[in-house]
């Protein structure tokens, strides 16, 4: 997927849509929304990649400073078709191995996709 070059961070449903906020508005909101740390319900231990509980990111928004983001935001969640939001790290060169939970293979299929089969 391709990205802005300036972009950052990017928060999306299980569909793929949401919000990709660059390097400065990243920053602020991260720094806002305490880094949606009373949302995550895994993550990363290297980068800012993690999965959200997408009830908990509008409490989280409701409880923050505003943000330009944090109505797409809170909409985002309030329209999820699923419990998670999900958040990549655009700028992080993670590999994530680190990231043993569950969670982190529900992450990455719906960030970098199901894996895919060689074609012969």
């Amino acid at each position: 997927m391709a990205h802005e070059s300036n972009a950052t961070l990017r928060i999306c449903d299980d569909t793929g849509d949401g919000v990709v906020l660059e390097a400065e508005d990243a920053s602020a909101l991260w720094v806002l929304a305490d880094a949606f740390e009373a949302a995550t319900v895994s993550a990363c231990p290297g980068c800012k990649c993690r999965v959200l509980a997408a009830v908990a990111v509008v409490d989280v928004l409701d409880r923050s400073r505003p943000h330009p983001s944090s109505g797409p935001l809170a909409e985002l969640a309030d329209e999820a078709p699923t419990l998670h939001l999900y958040v990549e790290d655009l700028a992080a060169e993670c590999t994530h191995r680190r990231w043993l939970d569950p969670l982190a293979e529900e992450w990455a299929d719906v960030v970098v996709g199901p894996p895919r089969r060689p074609v012969r």
